[in-house]
């Protein structure tokens, strides 16, 4: 059942696509897989939502194997850290061009350090900046912004070994830049977010030339938790012209539908994804909230915040596609 299932949706997938016309990436000099891999995006809007799990650095295949391991299937999307640890650089880059290779797709995030931290600090990212701090980084010119565009280049690297592969990532960087806990959070309105998000975009598309990239904007799902707290979306959007998807991390398990109709509200036709998830979304919500295009379990979570048989009913649900479903 499940086989005939996935035929008609694929048919009728195919069959809106060819009478529909995909927007263009918003960086106009995407690589043709940048570009097949956002029409996807469009083509399941409503129908299908591919499956995804995240893997820590130092074990890059140990979490989407414990989803194998439980269901006898892989997720569609394979996410890692880039940081701004070298390490990376070979393990993780490799690992990332053999995921492309198999089928797989491609979402990467950075936990940057704070510009003037030493790479490697515990827990750097999680620390704060003051008024001060912020308003040298986003301003060209001083020390600290020098500081920033370095960390930015850094991870450059990375991902240019990623295009040179022709790999295409859904590049989520700065997430959660709605909630209290980054450096880089709850910057707001003008001189706020938005210019740290320009400042990449910019840097990436027209000095490093990085075509492969996917911009996915991915706040945290607001949430009024004391001491924990994240506000409005729209808040941080830094605008259509910078976002190819927009994407909420939702944690708690508090799937509000509100957290996928304001989403969707904002991105205005543009997809929307689960950039993160701690316990999975069950089969019921994601017919409640059917306009996700993908869902990516954290990490280590797949085995602490969720059991076998959430997991499997998760992933024999029609909805969901794994990659098995995306290699047919």
């Amino acid at each position: 059942m499940r086989y005939y299932v996935y035929i008609i949706l694929i048919a009728a997938i195919f069959l809106m696509s060819s009478c529909s016309v995909v927007p263009e990436p918003v960086n106009p000099n995407a690589t043709f897989e940048a570009r097949e891999l956002l029409s996807r995006l469009y083509e399941i809007q409503g129908e299908m939502i591919f499956s995804g799990q995240h893997n820590y650095p130092h074990q890059l295949t140990r979490s989407s194997d414990t989803v194998y391991s439980y269901t006898g299937k892989y997720p569609v999307v394979w996410g890692c850290d880039l940081r701004d640890a070298q390490d990376f650089i070979n393990d993780g880059i490799e690992e990332a061009i053999r995921q492309h290779d198999k089928g797989a797709i491609v979402t990467a995030m950075s936990h940057m350090d704070r510009p003037f931290d030493t790479i490697g600090t515990r827990r750097s990212s999680w620390r704060e900046m003051s008024d001060e701090q912020w308003a040298d980084l986003i301003t060209p010119g001083t020390e600290l912004h020098y500081m920033l565009i370095d960390r930015i280049d850094n991870i450059a690297g990375m991902l240019k070994k990623l295009d040179d592969a022709n790999v295409p990532v859904l590049w989520r960087p700065f997430h959660e830049m709605n909630g209290i806990w980054f450096w880089w959070g709850n910057r707001p309105g003008q001189g706020g977010f938005e210019e740290l998000w320009k400042i990449m975009y910019y840097r990436y598309t027209d000095h490093h030339g990085l075509n492969n990239l996917i911009w996915v904007w991915n706040p945290n799902a607001p949430r009024d938790l004391e001491g924990d707290e994240a506000y409005a979306y729209e808040l941080f959007y830094p605008g259509h012209r910078y976002v190819d998807v927009l994407a909420a991390d939702v944690y708690h398990n508090d799937y509000r539908q509100s957290h996928h109709d304001d989403l969707l509200e904002l991105a205005d036709g543009k997809p929307i994804g689960l950039g993160e998830v701690g316990v999975l979304p069950t089969p019921e919500i994601l017919e409640q909230q059917p306009m996700w295009t993908w869902f990516m379990c954290w990490a280590n979570w797949i085995w602490t915040h969720n059991t076998p048989e959430q997991v499997r009913e998760l992933y024999e649900s029609p909805r969901v596609v794994t990659l098995g479903d995306l290699k047919d």
